[in-house]
């Protein structure tokens, strides 16, 4: 598996928490399953990505910042091939609305990506 990058471990030792005990809060068993998320061993569901930011107080995208970056990457690259297909024809207001939206993620992408 790639490395991302994540802030679990900055943020649980700013907390002064142990891995026990950011477990307990997740509702795992040991502090090893914590241990694999700080090292991106292991990919955190939704349900312990939304736990990680509860308990942090921060923005999963802050927390999980490579997997984000990533993510959104692959995102906008989808977005601009769908894009590039077209409706063919004179655009109607959805059209429009449509390609507005993906212009967006596109853009959103290329301005975090620099």
């Amino acid at each position: 598996m790639a490395q991302f990058t994540n802030y679990l471990r900055s943020h649980r030792k700013r907390l002064a928490l142990s891995q026990e005990e950011v477990a307990f809060l997740l509702g795992v068993q040991s502090g090893a399953k914590v241990s694999r998320y700080e090292q991106f061993a292991r990919v955190p569901s939704l349900e312990t990505a939304l736990a990680f930011k509860t308990i942090f107080q921060r923005p999963a995208s802050e927390l999980f910042a490579g997997l984000n970056q990533k993510v959104q990457q692959e995102v906008a690259t989808r977005a601009q091939a769908l894009l590039s297909k077209g409706d063919g024809g004179k655009p109607k207001p959805r059209t429009v609305l449509r390609q507005k939206m993906l212009t967006g993620i596109i853009n959103k992408s290329l301005t975090q990506t620099t």
